[in-house]
């Protein structure tokens, strides 16, 4: 079985657990929409479904005959 490395002494580290010890650990990072992909979406077109009620629902409060 190989040896295990030593672990170096490292001063950030040492700040940050003494800083999460004090205050407590920082709230996770939130993930922000990209702008492109949501501007992507908007330009879609309606699906057919989509499409056929509202057409009949235009046509049934102009009161088309169809």
């Amino acid at each position: 079985m190989a040896k295990s490395k030593k672990k170096l002494y490292s001063r950030l580290q040492a700040v940050k657990a003494l800083s999460r010890a004090s205050v407590g650990t920082p709230p996770p990072g939130r993930i922000l929409p990209d702008p492109k992909k949501k501007r992507a979406n908007t330009r879609s077109k309606a699906s057919l479904q989509k499409r056929l009620t509202s057409s009949t629902e235009e046509d049934i409060l102009e009161g088309d005959p169809r």
